[in-house]
């Protein structure tokens, strides 16, 4: 196994990340702020796959906002890249992508927070989830393979629980 490959568990501190973004330089922890973090990785830049799930979570930036939780997406390709996917999913799926995407053509971020999987394609990241809560501790972690697209209404289910659970001795059943 890649010796570069950090593993992340629940309740661990998010690290505070330096990232490039087609938004600009700076650290994690100062973009998510007081709020919660949605942190998802994409395998590449322009995949079909990838482009359906960005215009998704920039149609649901509503409900992200009302529960006071901003995203940020991470992909292997370069700013330049992003700036024209963002061009190509805008118009491809009908809306505005106004969030961050890390550019990590080197892989470092994604090795350093096991976004990527050394079992895989060598050339891309895994989807990877993570729900950051305001104290920047991770509460979530999901992966899928490459081939798969995620659920996020599924994801937001998720958010509502863990800040339902952040602040009260509750536990959520199953499809809450």
């Amino acid at each position: 196994m890649d010796s570069d490959i950090k593993c992340l568990f629940l309740g661990d501190d998010f690290p505070n990340l330096d990232v490039q973004t087609q938004k600009g330089d700076f650290k994690l922890h100062e973009y998510q702020g007081d709020s919660w973090l949605i942190f998802f990785s994409h395998p590449r830049d322009f995949t079909p796959v990838c482009t359906t799930e960005l215009g998704r979570v920039a149609k649901l930036m509503p409900e992200f906002e009302k529960r006071n939780t901003k995203v940020i997406a991470l992909s292997c390709d370069s700013v330049e890249d992003h700036i024209k996917w963002i061009k190509d999913i805008n118009e491809t799926q009908e809306t505005n992508v106004d969030f961050p995407i890390i550019a990590d053509p080197e892989f470092k971020l994604a090795k350093q927070i096991g976004m990527y999987h050394p079992r895989c394609e060598t050339k891309i990241t895994v989807r990877t989830t993570y729900i950051i809560d305001p104290l920047k501790k991770v509460k979530l972690m999901i992966q899928y393979p490459p081939s798969t697209g995620r659920n996020f209404n599924e994801i937001i289910r998720v958010l509502d629980s863990l800040q339902l659970t952040f602040t009260k001795s509750v536990a959520t059943p199953e499809n809450w």
